[in-house]
């Protein structure tokens, strides 16, 4: 049994508990768009940044 979740699976499931009607071209474009930024996104989730300092007092009005 296969335990890691597949998009085809729950995707269409998930859009249909919503009450959207998704096509097969719809469900592609998703597929794209995920393939296209979950990468990047894990990437960023496994940076560490504990040795960075944070910047106290931060004037947001200005560029770091």
């Amino acid at each position: 049994m296969d335990v890691s979740p597949q998009a085809d699976d729950f995707v269409p499931a998930g859009l249909a508990s919503l009450g959207i009607e998704a096509d097969e071209t719809d469900l592609a474009v998703m597929s794209v768009v995920h393939q296209l930024f979950w990468p990047p996104t894990l990437k960023l989730l496994a940076l560490d940044t504990s040795d960075l300092e944070l910047e106290r007092s931060p004037d947001l009005s200005r560029a770091p």
